[in-house]
């Protein structure tokens, strides 16, 4: 055994042996548990970051833990290889999205492999590879049978400049985030899945997931937005057969009406604005404005008085019609009624267009409030209402539902925000959309035996206009003799990875989608990690996947995921200076020399060329403040235990993680200092077996010391999940066994115990250093003490060495304490006091004066009350 830690050769000694022997490589067995840990698979962008780091350390040590367990442990990795980042990347640097993945895909491989994560890299799945999306166009074939998948004409973001749809989130301030070009609203053909079909089962079933976290969950109930209200008719003025029909959750409002709001691509704001030139000028400024629901809240309100007016389906009064920013057609009916006496956005709307505002709930203490001022939000009884006044929220709810519903006017309706997912993308990178428009204009899915579709290598693309469009040999096909055209859009690219974690329980299965008795035996998902940023978009589809399948009889679960862990952020300090022109030039940390005090707070910094920097403080590793570092040079400095260790112990899981080279460099000490103990005890020979019953008192604190740490970390990893104060406890309990005497058989055979398990409970987090010292730990193997560290079983806590059988008494005179001793535990107050009268320091104090009153609390205190003459 080498005196020194060097943690270069012993981390690819490590991962050459695990390389060879196939540690990690698993199959089904039915008499073993399965544990099946999953982290959410990367994008290929070609590095990985310190992000991807934190999310595939905290999901190895809780598999290596849980195969210590005894367990069948399964944590494969793959590639979400389809997107647009990689056609744009590949464009820019003149080759092919194919050749560019692929190189990403194995410099990042490597990567992991060198963080010694373990993986069954014999179930690697790569998302671009035909082998792998054919069975997704199989299962898109089978909805659309199913009737859960169809083709409509819906409105996009259009960016004119790269032919291409936009996200909403691609929007900024009306213009292309890629090209500043302005945005056009665009109507095309799209295919959706319905969602929207499962929304109450994907409500209902968040309460089973009870190990989930519970941020998680709320997002994805107000993302489905179940609500129970009324769909209420307003008819026109001028043509009382046509409608506007508003959604409301509050008809208890319904009498403090003052106007109607319309979105702009309403119908009838089209129908009016032919004749109202400003309209259409309005309706053409709101379509370069897409923005998300949430956003109208914040947004400046403006509107257009078309000049028409609605009829209030209680009173009769006229009601005008406004054409408004805020209103949006993808949510509820594309018109709402305006309340601006208890609805903060109506307030904003009415008061900007000095429109009526009018109270119809009273304050809670019965008083009527002003709502000239600001709106009554909160629910109450009803005034200025007619019938009505003097209900509560609830009585009048149902009544003015009732009456609506009588008069033809109204009916109940539940609604919900969720929409149905739009999965067309006019992008090249993607898996093609298996349908074909036959010559008779018959929609089909691609027969099963012309699957799969495959995506044109020879394709060029020149710029970000579809090409698969212009390729018309590729386009055309014929299904029975019938000539046809084949769907020219791609997959959004979350249907890859809405399925990717069941087809690791069969990736070369070769006769469907998947193999029903691999997948029941791996699945759900017992512990799936990725971060928060998910919750309502691949989190959610992830839940919709794993229903469909089990409705298209692929799975028996109900859920594909079991327990999820949101991982926090990493930051780091950014740093930058203020160029000529005024622009931020931010500087790597890496590049930048720090001064501070003598209590480690910042004093200021500078670069290489003596500039002084700004500090901006912690914030995301990110490339635009060019703060990321890179872990491949941390590895190669301080080696993968390392940056695992610290990775895990610089925070809580679901905290950010504040990035610091110097507690990089403590973890370092404390791997290097465990290293040379361990050397220390080795060279001294082989130990002998300890006897338990032979222990003195400071051998018997130090083994329940042991086991209670034992204890700890196993309910901190297995059900806490709080790696860090796991990590804190090993370390507190390495500190007294650095301090423990070595001068006898037992000193040294105790010694080995805990090195044996200590180096158990570090496995999961640092495996690389644990296997070696295992190794040498353990120059004889046996059954129970497998050669390697891979094969051994999680240390069992002796329950009879957590038994306290001694305790600490203070000792006090007159109430000061004055010693500390060890006795017996449950001691009589005699025996205590016998004791206490030995100790020098108490000998001292009493000065030959024998108290004239003793107080006991047994197991912990003896006071002894002396007169001082």
């Amino acid at each position: 055994m080498q005196d020194i830690y060097r943690h270069q050769d012993i981390e690819s000694h490590v991962q050459r042996h695990w390389e060879q022997t196939q540690t990690f490589t698993v199959k089904e067995d039915p008499k073993k548990e399965k544990y099946y840990c999953l982290a959410m698979w990367p994008y290929p962008s070609g590095r990985l970051h310190m992000g991807h780091v934190r999310n595939y350390t905290i999901t190895d040590v809780i598999a290596r833990y849980q195969r210590m367990l005894g367990k069948n442990v399964l944590q494969p990795m793959g590639w979400d290889a389809f997107g647009l980042p990689a056609e744009g990347a590949a464009i820019k640097n003149k080759t092919s999205p194919v050749d560019w993945t692929k190189a990403n895909i194995q410099y990042m491989k490597k990567q992991l492999q060198s963080l010694g994560f373990a993986y069954d890299w014999s179930r690697e799945l790569t998302s671009c590879k035909p082998e792998y999306y054919l069975w997704e166009q199989w299962f898109f074939t089978q909805l659309y049978e199913k009737g859960l998948v169809y083709k409509k004409t819906s409105d996009v973001n259009w960016c004119p400049q790269d032919f291409t749809v936009l996200a909403n989130e691609q929007v900024i301030d009306g213009r292309c985030w890629r090209c500043d070009s302005k945005v056009e609203r665009k109507s095309i053909p799209q295919w959706f899945i319905k969602i929207t079909a499962y929304a109450d089962q994907l409500l209902d079933d968040l309460d089973e997931l009870e190990h989930w976290p519970e941020q998680v969950k709320t997002m994805q109930r107000h993302w489905i937005g179940r609500s129970e209200g009324v769909e209420i008719r307003f008819p026109l003025d001028h043509d009382e057969k046509t409608d506007l029909t508003v959604y409301s959750t509050r008809p208890d409002t319904l009498m403090g009406v003052t106007f109607i709001a319309i979105a702009p691509d309403h119908f009838f704001s089209a129908e009016v604005a032919r004749n109202v030139p400003a309209l259409a000028t309005f309706i053409e400024e709101c379509r370069h404005i897409k923005m998300a629901e949430a956003e109208t809240a914040t947004i400046e309100k403006k509107g257009i008085d078309t000049g028409f007016f609605a009829l209030h389906p209680l009173t009769g009064k006229k009601i005008p019609i406004w054409v408004a920013n805020f209103v949006l057609m993808e949510y509820g009916t594309g018109a709402v009624m305006g309340v601006p006496g208890h609805d903060q956005r109506d307030w904003e709307f009415a008061t900007q267009y000095d429109l009526p505002i009018k109270a119809v709930i009273f304050l809670e203490d019965g008083t009527e409030p002003d709502v000239q001022k600001k709106p009554l939000i909160e629910k109450g009884r009803l005034c200025h209402s007619g019938e009505f006044n003097g209900l509560s929220y609830q009585e009048s709810f149902d009544r003015i539902i009732d009456k609506l519903v009588d008069s033809g006017t109204g009916q109940r309706k539940v609604n919900y925000r969720l929409r149905d997912w739009g999965v067309s993308r006019q992008r090249y990178w993607g898996a093609p959309i298996p349908m074909i428009t036959l010559e008779d204009g018959r929609i089909i899915g691609t027969p099963e035996d012309q699957l799969p579709v495959i995506l044109p290598e020879k394709t060029f693309i020149k710029d970000m206009i579809n090409p698969l469009k212009s390729d018309q040999d590729w386009a055309k096909t014929s299904v029975a003799g019938q000539l046809g055209i084949r769907e020219t859009d791609t997959f959004d690219t979350f249907i890859e990875s809405s399925w990717y974690y069941a087809r690791y329980a069969c990736p070369k299965y070769d006769q469907g989608m998947i193999e029903k008795a691999a997948a029941n035996y791996w699945l759900p998902v017992d512990q799936y990690v990725g971060g928060i940023e998910h919750a309502i978009m691949h989190l959610l589809y992830f839940r919709f996947f794993h229903k469909l399948m089990r409705d298209q009889g692929l799975v028996d679960s109900k859920e594909p995921a079991k327990r999820l862990l949101c991982q926090g952020m990493v930051l780091a300090d950014a740093f930058y200076y203020n160029a000529q022109n005024g622009e931020r030039v931010w500087v790597s940390p890496t590049e930048v020399t720090v001064e501070r005090d003598n209590k480690g707070q910042f004093l200021n910094a500078f670069d290489a060329q003596g500039r002084d920097l700004i500090h901006a403080g912690m914030s995301k590793m990110s490339k635009s403040k060019n703060n990321g570092i890179d872990p491949q040079a941390i590895v190669e400095k301080y080696g993968a235990d390392t940056v695992r260790l610290f990775m895990m112990f610089a925070s809580a899981p679901e905290m950010t993680l504040e990035w610091q080279e110097s507690g990089l460099e403590g973890a370092y000490r404390f791997l290097k200092r465990l290293w040379r103990f361990v050397f220390d005890h080795v060279i001294q020979g082989p130990t002998q077996p300890l006897k338990k019953e032979n222990l003195n008192s400071t051998q018997k604190n130090l083994r329940r010391n042991l086991h209670k740490t034992i204890a700890k970390v196993t309910d901190d990893i297995g059900r806490r999940q709080t790696f860090n104060t796991a990590i804190a406890a090993i370390m507190e309990l390495m500190n007294q066994l650095y301090r423990a005497p070595t001068n006898t058989e037992q000193d040294r055979a105790l010694i080995q115990e805990a090195c044996i398990s200590v180096i158990k409970m570090l496995y999961p987090f640092t495996p690389h250093i644990s296997f070696m010292l295992w190794q040498h730990l353990h120059q004889s193997p046996d059954e129970t003490h497998p050669l390697d560290i891979d094969d051994s079983f999680w240390p069992m806590v002796d329950q009879n060495a957590l038994i306290e059988d001694e305790t600490l008494v203070v000792i006090q005179i007159n109430g000061k304490m004055r010693a500390k001793i060890t006795v017996p535990m449950n001691s009589t107050q005699q025996e205590v006091y016998e004791s206490a009268l030995q100790e020098p320091t108490v000998i001292k104090h009493l000065k030959g004066i024998t108290p004239c009153h003793v107080i006991y609390v047994p197991n912990k205190l003896l006071n002894l009350v002396i007169k001082n003459e």
